[in-house]
């Protein structure tokens, strides 16, 4: 566990960066800091790892003051993420990772061998660890930069808005790949972030800092969405605050209907009846998009290039109401695809239906009225 304790940051010129911060951070989840351009959460941050020292207040890690540790040791347990990775350029990929191990007294061969182990663990190939950081995709780097701060298995680690540079696509996937580190790994997690949405999707508690470094609120995402503590944390999560409560509640019960299917390469003769749009799937039923049935009419082979974006999917194994509602809205037909674990067509849904799953929710107590 941390705990900040009455910690308060301020510099010479009478600025001050963290007011009487009171916080506990705990153990083996995944605590997110958020809040807008100078508010203190990554002054907060660097409080933990001795980058920044309090001018106030005090910092236990496990029950111990942080300034009774020697920095250069205390960092060696603890794990440190930046924007762009902030990797070496003139090493590998591999001997970036290895840097930690050989620090701490490893020797060569197993400090390549444990790096070689934690580039495999961040979905990058082994052929990836002879490669310099200027010869990888910006999302690449930054998993190489996760790989390094977990080489010396720390208990703790700090990610300062680690996923801000690249683009949204990759970002969503990084950040799919930290819930999955973290669910194999169970490590204490401090994430610094300025976007409520990634906040909410990452954090199991969230943290939100108002300008001049005081705390506003500390709180799961849920009830951070359904009981901002002011007008700024209200303001600050958005007026679609509802909307996104959406992805705490199970779309188990949302019924999937049928749905018309033609599969990729097939004569569209032979695609199912309909008066609509179909669904086109590959040889595994996986979906592709979606064809008008006027579309259809005027081809004689199904091709992957005739059709238009199927929107987001549902994934009935593990759905959430948000991502149900929100593959209705996007699909070009008012018809949402649900899929099964293995991405296969599992039918069609709609948001009325969507709609009639919240408001059993709400009959039942599981979201606010």
């Amino acid at each position: 566990m941390i705990e900040f304790k009455a910690v308060t940051k301020k510099y010479p010129d009478g600025t001050v960066a963290v007011d009487s911060l009171d916080l506990a951070v705990d153990a083996g989840r995944i605590t997110v800091f958020v809040g807008p351009s100078g508010c203190g959460k990554t002054t907060s941050l660097r409080m933990i790892n001795r980058m920044i020292d309090p001018t106030g207040g005090s910092i236990l890690l496990d029950g111990k003051d942080i300034r009774e540790s020697d920095p250069p040791l205390l960092r060696r347990g603890i794990g440190y993420v930046i924007q762009q990775a902030g990797l070496f350029p003139h090493r590998t990929v591999i001997d970036n990772v290895a840097t930690v191990p050989l620090l701490t007294g490893a020797t060569r061969r197993a400090a390549r061998a444990r790096a070689q182990e934690l580039l495999e663990l961040v979905g990058l190939p082994a052929e990836m660890g002879k490669r310099y950081p200027v010869q990888l995709s910006g999302g690449q780097q930054q998993r190489v930069g996760v790989a390094r701060a977990l080489a010396a298995d720390p208990p703790v680690l700090l990610m300062d808005e680690p996923f801000s540079a690249v683009d949204p696509v990759v970002r969503d996937d990084l950040q799919q790949q930290l819930l999955r580190l973290q669910s194999e790994l169970d490590k204490t997690i401090v994430f610094v972030t300025h976007d409520i949405d990634e906040a909410i999707k990452l954090g199991d508690r969230v943290a939100v800092f108002r300008v001049g470094g005081r705390l506003a609120q500390y709180a799961t995402p849920s009830e951070l969405l359904a009981k901002p503590a002011d007008d700024f944390v209200s303001s600050f999560v958005g007026r679609d605050r509802g909307y996104r409560a959406l992805g705490f509640l199970d779309a188990a019960g949302v019924p999937v209907g049928p749905v018309a299917t033609a599969k990729v390469g097939t004569g569209a003769a032979e695609a199912e009846n309909t008066d609509g749009w179909v669904i086109v799937v590959d040889e595994e039923n996986r979906p592709l998009g979606w064809l008008s049935s006027a579309a259809l009419s005027t081809m004689d082979t199904i091709d992957k290039d005739s059709v238009v974006s199927g929107g987001s999917l549902y994934n009935t194994a593990d759905g959430s109401l948000r991502s149900a509602l929100d593959s209705a809205l996007s699909s070009p037909a008012g018809l949402g695809i649900a899929v099964d674990a293995d991405g296969r067509v599992a039918g069609g849904i709609k948001a009325d239906t969507v709609l009639d799953a919240l408001a059993r929710a709400r009959r039942t107590g599981e979201v606010p009225a």
